[in-house]
C-alpha cells in the first residue's frame, strides 16, 4: 500500500509516527474449516493523522466502496466513557486506528471516508452512538450484520456465534472486558480487536445472499435506516434527572430526596477517582441507604471507604435532611393506558397473527413487532404507521 514502511513491533510502548504494519494476529479456533475466507496479513496500526491520511488515500485510490467498522470504549474503567479504538476493514486491509493518539480533530478524513462509502457494523447501536458523540454525525449508509442474520432466521446472532457458524472459527473472548484506554495494548487485545472487524464484510456477503434468496433484502435496508435514524434522533439524557436510576420509582418523595443527594455524592467520588460510578458503590446500595434514611435510620458506608469520602457522604446526608419538603423531588408516573376488553381482544388477535407469521418465516416474532408495540397499536390503532416499518405493517396487514 504505497510507500514501504519498516515494521514496528507491537505492542512495545513506543508508537511509530508512521503507518505501522502489525504481525498477523492469532486467531483462536478449535478446528479450522475449509470454508474460512482467505484472510490476508495486511494489518496496520495507525496512530498519527499523517498515517491515517496515507492509509485512506490508498483505499480511495483503489475505489473502495464499503468498509467495516467496530469501536471499543472504556466505560467499565473510566468516569467518562471515551472512544479508545476504531477497528477498520476495507478490501484486503484491516487496521486499528488509535483515536487517543490521533485525537478527534485528526480523524476528520476517516469521517469523510465513511460518509462516502457503505459502513458495515455488527450490533451497530453502540458503535453509531460512539461515532455520533465523536463526530456529531453518523455515516449516511450503515448496515448491520446482526440485523441481516436475524432477518435470515438466525437465533444466535452474536458476532462470535456467526463467525463460528459460518466459518468454523472460534474467536477468543479474553479481552471482552479489557481496559481499552490502556497503552500499550497487549497482544491479545490487538488480536481481539482485529478479529472483531475482519469477519464483518465476509458475513455481510453471506447473509445478504441469504436475504436476497428469501426476498427480504428490502426489510433489511429499511430496518437499518430506522436503526440509524433512532440513534441520530436520540435525545441527550436530561442532566437534572440522571439520579432517577432503576428502582428509584418505588421511593416516596423523602426517599427520593436522599437518593438524589447520595447519587450526586457518588458521581463526584467517581469523577474524583476517574472510575465508573458503579465501581464506587452500586445502585442497589444507594437506594437501600435512601430507604433507611427516609425512615430515620442511619446509613453506614462500607469500611473500605476512606475517611475523606465518608465525610463527604455524611455531608450529602446532612444536606438532604436540611432540604425543605417543598424542594423534594416529585414522583414521575408514566402515562397509563386504560385497558378495555376490545383492546385486549385485538392485542391477542395481533399477537397470534404475529406469532403464526413468524413461525412460517422462521424468524423471531419480536422482529415483526414487540409486545409493547402490539399493546400500543391495540389501544391506539391509529399509531400503527409510526410504530411499525412498512414491511412489518404489510406482514400484519395493518
Amino acid at each position: 500500500m504505497g510507500e514501504k514502511i519498516p515494521a514496528c513491533p507491537l505492542p512495545n510502548g513506543e508508537f511509530s509516527s508512521r503507518l505501522s504494519p502489525l504481525t498477523a494476529p492469532r486467531i483462536y479456533f478449535t478446528e479450522k474449516s475449509p470454508n474460512v475466507p482467505d484472510l490476508p496479513e495486511n494489518n496496520f496500526y495507525i496512530d498519527t493523522p499523517e498515517a491515517l491520511n496515507s492509509f485512506l488515500g490508498d483505499l480511495s485510490a483503489q475505489g473502495s466502496k464499503r468498509c467495516a467498522v467496530d469501536t471499543e470504549a472504556d466505560s467499565l474503567h473510566s468516569y467518562k466513557e471515551k472512544l479508545c479504538l476504531i477497528q477498520f476493514s476495507a478490501g484486503d486491509y484491516h487496521s486499528i486506528i488509535d483515536p487517543l493518539l490521533i485525537r478527534t480533530e485528526g480523524l476528520g478524513p476517516l469521517n469523510d471516508f465513511m460518509g462516502a462509502t457503505e459502513v458495515w457494523m455488527h450490533g451497530a447501536d453502540f458503535d453509531m452512538s460512539m461515532l455520533k458523540r465523536t463526530f456529531d454525525r453518523i455515516p449516511p449508509k450503515i448496515y448491520d450484520t446482526q440485523t441481516a442474520a436475524r432477518l435470515s432466521g438466525t437465533r444466535q446472532f452474536g458476532l462470535a456465534n456467526l463467525v463460528e457458524d459460518v466459518f468454523g472459527v472460534v474467536l477468543s473472548k479474553q479481552s471482552q472486558r479489557a481496559n481499552w484506554g490502556r497503552r500499550p495494548l497487549l497482544d491479545k487485545m490487538i488480536d481481539y480487536a482485529l478479529n472483531d472487524v475482519r469477519y464483518i464484510l465476509p458475513l455481510a456477503d453471506h447473509y445478504m445472499a441469504k436475504l436476497r434468496e428469501l426476498g427480504r433484502e428490502e426489510w433489511f435496508f429499511e430496518s437499518c435506516e430506522h436503526a440509524r435514524t433512532t440513534v441520530s434522533e436520540r435525545p441527550t439524557p436530561d442532566a437534572d434527572n440522571l439520579w432517577r436510576i432503576n428502582g428509584s420509582g418505588k421511593l416516596k418523595p423523602n426517599g427520593m430526596n436522599f437518593l438524589r443527594s447520595l447519587w450526586h455524592w457518588r458521581d463526584k467520588e467517581a469523577e474524583r477517582l476517574d472510575r465508573p460510578s458503579f465501581k464506587v458503590i452500586g445502585n442497589v446500595e444507594i437506594i437501600q441507604f435512601a430507604e433507611q434514611l427516609a425512615v430515620g435510620q442511619e446509613a453506614k458506608l462500607p469500611e473500605r471507604f476512606p475517611i475523606s469520602a465518608a465525610r463527604r457522604f455524611h455531608n450529602a446526608v446532612r444536606d438532604a435532611r436540611e432540604t425543605p419538603p417543598e424542594n423534594w423531588p416529585k414522583r414521575k408516573f408514566g402515562k397509563r393506558i386504560e385497558r378495555n376488553p376490545e383492546a385486549d381482544k385485538l392485542f391477542e388477535s395481533l399477537k397470534q397473527k404475529r406469532d403464526k407469521i413468524a413461525t412460517e418465516l422462521d424468524i423471531d416474532p419480536s422482529l415483526i413487532a414487540s409486545r409493547n408495540v402490539l399493546e400500543m397499536i391495540s389501544f391506539q390503532p391509529a399509531t400503527a404507521p409510526e410504530q411499525l416499518l412498512s414491511w412489518q405493517r404489510k406482514l400484519l396487514d395493518l
